[in-house]
């Protein structure tokens, strides 16, 4: 079978959100071949290189949603005026009163945005691009009276001109996938079925690929994509018309995403419940939890005895949304009832807030606790440290977990808690707060709290540092929960599931011929062709494209 994986700010690149799980997905399925697609989100990454690919990617595209410049050609009068058109009807869809969410628009309100999207799509293939004409004063303006139209939100209605450039040079970027060269024969059109790592840009060439070719688009979202949408559009992230003109764009967008998708994997019941608050399909979600590396915690969960008692430890990316305040104040009540304890904080800070809020929480840390020595002439130590994987005191992440006897997680905001998991491969028993898929990780085996309850955390805290035995239990459970769940094991055979299950409920019909135009023998996969009732409704199949596809072209071996 023939994937082609989409991503955004992930794999290939080194560092990138989904690069992890792409690599040991795409691993994993030896016995099939992998085309990715993908959108990078700064020159950074392009810089940072790509991770080493294994033999079954057979081609790698990629393109910028943040390349300056590069306006494209000139569009002629009839294509401008067709522009304007469309695009007038995109944005007179994302301005239109939402239905009883702002992200669950009714059916009506669906279709036009749908429609307007593929007409610009058919419209920026036949010219070549339109990333000029989403930044001209033309989509400038038509933004303008699609804010100030009847039944407009109150809030798009006071936009003033700032925000309406900010929101159409927004919507130029989400909406470059339009213009790329992907969808021909021998790109998209070509591969058997369209993997998303994330809705939104990333899946927005799944859905032109199916719209123009009638590939089957599966989605996947570890952290959904409008979640991420309205949590960074905060109230200091920009101005009120802006925050509800892009919620809305993503909105419409998201549930676009979930109407046309064949199938989505959340990967936890509280993504689920986004996608469905959204308008998914419930018959059409599947649970798929993240496949992790359970080998490199082996060692250390083999070995729990190797903790200090005394230490708490808190690991992950370092930002506002973690909520180490409310940490620190917690510990304090723990030193009250354990006087040796420590609190030892791993982490990196992500971007300028991350370093404004490490910094902050450092001086919190030095005015709760001053330095403490055991005698006069010892040196003065905090029983707080900061520190980062790599540095001595936690030369790798295992040895980071290994440190402490407690991992605590004091997020207020989280998606799938990725450091839970990784402390209960590692046998630890763990104090979380109950955010996001939190109990839906742990299950049983650890202690959970209220967010913004530093009382109540470090009462669980002193708990778990006095009963040694009920440590012990608990790690034990979570070490086995996780080996049980969060494998990569079960996350690649769950999709190789769902990828037979994809082709043979809505196998792609195209002729395949080799390089003199002959019939290419065994070139549709086996799956499509499982007998029984598995025919796509012819209905639903006029959806997916119009005539029948051109020949497909067999190639020796694709461009990297």
């Amino acid at each position: 079978m023939r994937i082609g994986l989409l991503t955004e700010g992930g794999y290939p690149y080194v560092g990138g959100d989904t690069g992890l799980w792409c690599d040991r997905l795409v691993r994993g399925l030896g016995q099939h071949e992998f085309d990715v697609y993908a959108l990078r989100r700064g020159r950074q990454q392009e810089d940072d290189g790509w991770v080493p690919l294994p033999p079954q990617v057979r081609r790698v595209r990629t393109a910028s949603l943040w390349t300056e410049g590069g306006d494209g050609a000139a569009l002629g009068r009839r294509a401008r005026k067709r522009f304007a058109e469309h695009y007038g009807e995109l944005l007179g869809a994302v301005c239109a009163p939402a239905g009883p969410a702002p992200e669950d628009p009714c059916a009506e309100v669906a279709d036009r945005f749908g429609n307007a999207l593929y007409n610009l799509a058919e419209l920026a293939r036949e010219t070549g691009a339109l990333t000029g004409a989403l930044r001209s004063d033309r989509a400038v303006s038509a933004l303008e009276r699609a804010c100030r139209a009847p039944g407009a939100p109150r809030t798009a209605r006071e936009a003033r001109v700032p925000d309406l450039l900010a929101v159409t040079d927004h919507l130029a970027r989400a909406l470059l996938p339009l213009s790329l060269d992907w969808y021909g024969e021998d790109a998209l059109a070509a591969v058997d079925l369209c993997h998303a790592t994330s809705g939104g840009s990333a899946a927005l060439p799944g859905l032109l690929a199916r719209h123009f070719a009638g590939v089957p688009l599966l989605v996947t979202e570890y952290g959904v994509q409008l979640r991420a949408h309205y949590l960074a559009l905060g109230p200091d992230s920009a101005a009120p018309a802006v925050r509800a003109l892009l919620a809305a764009f993503h909105g419409r967008l998201a549930a676009e995403v979930y109407r046309r998708a064949e199938i989505l994997t959340p990967g936890s019941t509280h993504a689920r419940r986004w996608q469905e608050r959204c308008g998914a399909d419930r018959a059409r979600i599947r649970t798929v939890h993240p496949g992790m590396d359970a080998d490199r915690f082996a060692e250390v969960g083999e070995a729990p005895d190797r903790a200090d008692a005394d230490t708490l430890v808190w690991v992950g990316r370092i930002e506002p949304a973690r909520d180490l305040v409310s940490l620190l104040h917690a510990f304090t009540e723990v030193r009250k009832e354990e006087p040796h304890a420590r609190l030892r904080i791993v982490g990196v800070p992500v971007g300028a807030d991350g370093e404004a809020y490490l910094a902050q929480c450092r001086a919190l840390a030095a005015q709760l606790f001053p330095d403490e020595a055991e005698g006069l002439h010892a040196v003065g130590d905090n029983p707080v440290s900061f520190t980062e994987v790599g540095a001595p005191e936690a030369p790798t992440l295992p040895d980071a977990y290994a440190a402490g006897a407690v991992v605590v997680l004091s997020s207020v905001v989280e998606g799938f808690p990725v450091s839970l998991a990784e402390a209960m491969f590692c046998g630890r028993a763990t104090v979380s707060t109950d955010v996001g898929a939190v109990v839906e990780v742990i299950g049983g085996t650890g202690l959970v709290v209220p967010p913004r309850n530093p009382r109540a955390l470090a009462e669980a805290c002193v708990a778990l540092l006095r009963d040694p035995e009920r440590r012990a239990r608990l790690g034990a459970a979570a070490r086995a929960r996780a080996l049980e769940l969060f494998g990569v094991e079960q996350n690649i055979a769950a999709f190789h599931g769902i990828y037979l299950e994809i082709m043979s409920h809505c196998p792609v019909r195209r002729v395949a011929v080799d390089e003199t135009g002959g019939p290419l023998p065994f070139a549709v996969p086996a799956e499509a062709h499982v007998p029984g009732g598995w025919t796509v409704p012819a209905a639903r199949t006029l959806l997916r494209g119009r005539g029948s596809p051109a020949p497909v072209r067999a190639s020796a071996e694709g461009a990297r």
